[in-house]
């Protein structure tokens, strides 16, 4: 049986509002050791870690050098990726929860594809909540799948990529093969209460410097795609959403067409009918 670590990272994640111990929690049952890189932090995010209490857990201190920008993600998750001791990890950001329904089918499929050299990793399907924990985004700019098992086996050399949203393999950055599970992933980034909404968008200025960050401009504004969530929200996640529900500052802007949208309703329409998402951004090959 092979054996699998997981990974995460995180920093301000009480002053962030991030699930993080929703998210550890999501992933604690099928790993067999879970790396935490907690960055030096503003905010009491290490007792939080420590809190947990899972002597699965294994917490590495660091300083975070953030005059890096958005590489400082990338950085220190592979700082994270090589303090693992399994050949194979599950990696989880830290507004991010695995749903319960599908997390012994990921880890099912490591097992599976342990044996088949042209597998380096498995895709989780992501669902995006935004502007709260009822309404989920879906046009092509929100990636449906990205992978979130990786083989850690130092001479395949996969690192993250950019700002640690997927994986590409050496220093020539080759997408990664990767095999679809039926694992969900759901993504609260945009969920948050509007006071953590604020702090992103202030952390963004020097992240990302090159976005615009305009406080003229909505915390939430509107974009095409917008649909109500039916299901349900993973069990770990529960005591997290049930204070945050209600937030009256947390509003999505109202509808305002734009000629740039037009490509959203394009391929939005193509999907629909064919299963097809055009011009859809992958960091993996399908095998």
């Amino acid at each position: 049986m092979v054996l699998v670590s997981g990974f995460t990272i995180v920093r301000n994640a009480i002053k962030l509002d991030f699930p993080v111990e929703a998210s550890i929690r999501s992933i604690l049952p099928v790993c067999d050791e879970l790396v935490v890189n907690v960055g030096r932090s503003e905010d009491e995010t290490l007792a939080l870690v420590r809190s947990i209490g899972d002597p699965k857990i294994r917490i590495v201190e660091t300083e975070w050098d953030t005059s890096r920008r958005n590489s400082v993600l990338g950085d220190e998750t592979l700082r994270a990726m090589r303090a693992c001791r399994h050949p194979w990890g599950i990696y989880i950001q830290a507004d991010e929860v695995l749903h319960e329904r599908g997390a012994e089918e990921l880890a099912a499929a490591i097992q599976r594809h342990d044996g088949d050299p042209r597998v380096e990793g498995l895709l989780v399907r992501y669902v995006h909540f935004y502007g709260g924990f009822d309404t989920v985004a879906t046009h092509r700019r929100w990636y449906r799948r990205e992978v979130r098992a990786v083989r850690l086996d130092p001479a395949l050399d996969i690192r993250p990529y950019q700002g640690a949203q997927g994986f590409r393999v050496g220093p020539e950055h080759r997408k990664i093969r990767a095999r679809l599970t039926a694992a969900e992933m759901f993504h609260y980034g945009w969920a948050r209460p509007a006071q953590a909404l604020r702090e992103k968008r202030e952390l963004g200025r020097t992240m990302y410097p090159w976005r615009d960050a305009d406080e003229r401009k909505p915390l939430l504004a509107w974009v095409p795609g917008i649909r109500a969530f039916t299901g349900t929200h993973p069990a770990v996640a529960q005591r997290w959403i049930a204070p945050r529900r209600l937030d009256p500052e947390r509003v999505i802007a109202p509808r305002r067409f734009r000629w740039g949208f037009l490509r959203y309703y394009i391929s939005g329409a193509i999907e629909r009918m064919t299963g097809v998402r055009v011009f859809e951004f992958r960091n993996y090959t399908l095998v």
